[in-house]
């Protein structure tokens, strides 16, 4: 069985507060992307294992702290049923990006395990196991845009965001995310809270006139962590300067760093800027689109 793990990206990204549990409150407006994983699952009577292939695997354990494998065993152990699966994962979704690689691999695994026994877990049930594993392995299970809240395990649909290509950057720097929140400070962070009933109304036939795209985007576009991730990685903020340079309508860090995106309604315009970046440094640069 072959199950597609998409990356994503947070359009914003704004920390509440700390709990007392030394999580934080978040709220975030996640978009899942074309870019992705290939997860293959092989079925056996015997154990849970995993191998990685790919460009993005010197740091992706394949034991049992591998969060794909931990999807596997939380799910037998929570349907009850008796086999094994061996989890072939083909990586082109960098880790330590802010792009969700590890979790979009997870709720596949899951998604792809229900859906091999029948479904003994419905959906409301599924997303239930996947937070168990982390919290952004809800959002994956059902890769729809979405608002979350909490620690990124509530979600509220966003439908009629506007179609986008992007160009992607991941600067070469993996960037931890204990580390970066670990150095927020949380009362200097500075945004606006989503109004999580707004209407992204379809852009419509103006989409692609010049300044439009970007107030249209710009609106909401912001991530909180992306000043302390820039500390850590000073790449990232070189990568969006070149990204708006070249003519992105918007740019922004994903999740905790270190890719940054840059989003472009003209899909001609998004070759030329991914061409262009494509030969700087260590950078690997995606050119991909919104899944809306």
């Amino acid at each position: 069985m072959k199950v597609h793990a998409h990356a994503k990206i947070n359009l914003f990204l704004r920390v509440i507060r700390k709990r007392p549990d030394g999580y934080h409150e978040i709220e975030t407006l996640m978009c899942p992307i074309e870019l992705h994983d290939t997860v293959r699952l092989s079925f056996n009577k015997n154990e849970i294992s995993v191998s990685c292939t790919g460009p993005y695997i010197p740091d992706i354990p394949e034991g049992r702290e591998n969060i794909a494998r931990l999807a596997a065993a939380r799910f037998f152990a929570a349907t009850g049923k008796d086999g094994g699966v061996h989890i072939e994962i083909v990586k082109r979704i960098p880790a330590g990006a802010g792009l969700g690689g590890g979790s979009s691999d997870a709720a596949a695994v899951l998604s792809g395990l229900n859906n091999h026994y029948s479904r003994p877990l419905c959906n409301a049930e599924l997303r239930r196991l996947a937070a168990t594993i982390g919290a952004d392995v809800p959002f994956f299970i059902s890769c729809k845009p979405a608002v979350a809240t909490g620690i990124g395990e509530i979600l509220s649909p966003c439908p009629d965001l506007p179609s986008a290509h992007l160009v992607l950057v991941y600067p070469g720097c993996a960037v931890s995310t204990a580390l970066v929140y670990k150095n927020l400070k949380i009362g200097l962070t500075k945004s606006k809270k989503i109004n999580k009933k707004i209407n992204f109304s379809p852009p419509g036939p103006d989409w692609g006139r010049s300044g439009y795209g970007r107030g249209y985007f710009q609106e909401y576009l912001h991530n909180d962590l992306e000043p302390v991730a820039t500390k850590i990685c000073p790449l990232i903020a070189d990568a969006k300067k070149r990204l708006l340079e070249c003519n992105a309508q918007s740019a922004s860090m994903t999740g905790s760093g270190s890719a940054v995106f840059g989003l472009y309604s003209d899909p001609d315009k998004a070759g030329h800027a991914a061409a262009k970046l494509a030969g700087i440094n260590e950078w690997s640069v995606f050119l991909t689109r919104l899944m809306v």
